[in-house]
């Protein structure tokens, strides 16, 4: 039985198409993949079906008095509120039933009735089912297998960074257990133990799923059919993510020598009624403009352009690029044991370790944006650094990355700029909008072309993989193995890094008890 059902779906975004005249069902069993290019409308999808945004045309149809639950990397989180108190709000509805089950015993003790009794029996057995007198116990698994614990359930909310914040709204809405659950990019802020985790909890949810997601291994392990979003279609395969890719691949030939075959049959048809629209023949040059006008004319393969990514080289004057000795990271309070780690050119290091555990925090503070607690750490006199940071968070989010581009590098053209994102794998057509209406993974472009414009020899890179698609990553993998010079790397996916990194240092041996 279908919970879902897309129909006759359109939408243009300025002169790009995404989606022609297409659709999809989601079925009660599906636990459903979401795959296809940046850029190509994943996450626009997500917002069409949740009714965030109005399609052009298309008919979205959901099975009635079902509950939907939606990763909403945006929901607030009142300032004052613990994390733990957050998370007691996805059993709202629970509190208040039993709060007003302590009201109709404080009632039936004044007025002895029957009919309160009855209710307030109806009620418990509602508290009973859902398993109300066991939530603590619940919040506490759920806050375990993401990693929440580790933060801290008493902490306050607003002292989140952007990773635990999307950590934290992911753990409540699998606590709401709704009947549909809607995730886009859920493994962005976790580590290997917690999309585990995730997995596990995945494959045992009883409801249907749609996943967006750039991490294959983990789309794999969780899904039993796949939508692709190419060419402005949706199309559903069944069966495993390495099946569906093979489908795609054959699918994707045969419409390219289709659209090949239309495009010569168009261009024959145009020629005949230019040459014969006045002559002789000028009625059936106007029969065959009719059957052009009524052609259904199949969507152009798109735009979309790869990435190539060329980070300078600055020469340094010594092997040593950086050295930590027995620094101390943390807010208030240490999250790590007194740290001691080195980096010579070339050497490439990846830190590893749970999320929230201390690793931006690390490399903020060997940056000088958070104090140190106590230690030092010194870089050379000509070690130059390239930083990535990993939360998309932009002064002016109305600006274009044209703007934000030119704005890094004043000294640079503007053709020059746009040689750059062009070569990053922005589109044209993206260059000239609001940052703000860039995906996630094109966002993660604009900031990548940025450190391909400056030279450096030690480039800090915290979490660049995430948004990415698999085609971007592959290339953002070689540009590094290529860079002449050091590489300092944090990132959840050990298979973006296997075969090139010199030394994994984990800092959960590290942690602060």
């Amino acid at each position: 039985m279908s919970v879902l059902t897309v129909e006759n779906l359109q939408q243009q975004f300025l002169d790009k198409t995404l989606y022609d005249d297409t659709g999809f069902a989601l079925n009660q069993e599906d636990h459903m993949g979401i795959i296809g290019q940046n850029g190509v409308g994943k996450s626009t999808l997500i917002k069409i079906i949740t009714g965030q945004i109005l399609p052009d045309s298309g008919k979205i149809t959901w099975k009635k008095h079902i509950k939907i639950g939606y990763l909403d990397q945006y929901v607030s989180l009142a300032e004052q509120q613990t994390i733990f108190e957050f998370l007691k709000s996805a059993f709202s509805e629970l509190y208040a039933l039993n709060k007003q089950n302590e009201q109709i015993y404080a009632d039936y003790a004044e007025n002895p009735d029957d009919d309160l009794l009855e209710k307030a029996g109806h009620n418990q057995e509602i508290l009973e089912a859902k398993n109300f007198y066991d939530i603590e116990t619940t919040i506490n698994q759920v806050a375990s297998g993401l990693g929440i614990d580790a933060i801290g359930l008493d902490r306050n909310s607003s002292e989140l960074s952007g990773g635990q914040r999307s950590k934290v709204i992911l753990a409540k809405l699998l606590l709401e257990q709704p009947d549909v659950l809607l995730l886009d990019e859920p493994t962005n802020y976790l580590d290997t133990n917690h999309i585990e985790w995730l997995i596990n909890y995945l494959n045992n949810f009883a409801g249907a799923f749609i996943v967006i997601s750039h991490d294959y291994d983990f789309l794999g392990q969780i899904t039993n059919c796949i939508c692709d979003i190419e060419f402005g279609k949706i199309t559903k395969y069944r069966g495993t993510l390495n099946q569906a890719r093979r489908q795609k691949e054959a699918n994707k030939e045969t419409y390219l020598k289709a659209y090949a075959t239309q495009q010569k049959k168009i261009e024959k048809t145009k020629a005949y009624i230019r040459k014969n629209k006045a002559g002789s023949r000028s009625t059936i040059a106007k029969s065959r403009e009719k059957q052009l006008a009524h052609m259904d004319i199949l969507t152009p393969p798109g735009n979309l352009m790869a990435s190539h990514f060329n980070f300078p080289y600055q020469l340094s004057a010594v092997r040593m690029l950086l050295d930590v000795s027995d620094l101390v990271v943390g807010y208030e309070k240490p999250l790590l044991t007194p740290f001691n780690f080195s980096i010579t050119q070339p050497e490439k290091v990846a830190i590893t370790g749970f999320n929230g555990i201390g690793k931006s925090t690390l490399i903020k503070t060997l940056l000088g944006i958070i104090p140190k607690l106590s230690g030092d750490y010194w870089f050379s006199a000509t070690t130059k650094v390239g930083y990535f940071k990993q939360e998309l968070l932009w002064n002016n989010n109305q600006q274009t990355p044209l703007q934000i581009v030119q704005a890094a590098a004043p000294k640079l053209t503007q053709k020059k700029v746009r040689q750059s994102l062009a070569r990053a794998g922005i589109e044209r057509d993206n260059v000239d909008k609001p940052i703000k209406m860039l995906s996630g993974g094109e966002q993660t472009k604009v900031k990548l072309c940025i450190l391909t414009i400056f030279p450096a020899n030690l480039l800090i890179l915290d979490e660049p993989t995430n948004h990415l698609d698999e085609q971007t990553k592959d290339a953002l993998s070689q540009s590094l193995q290529n860079f002449e010079g050091s590489v300092l790397l944090v990132t959840h996916e050990p298979g973006f890094y296997e075969g090139w990194i010199d030394r994994v240092i984990d800092i959960e041996k590290l942690q602060v008890k």
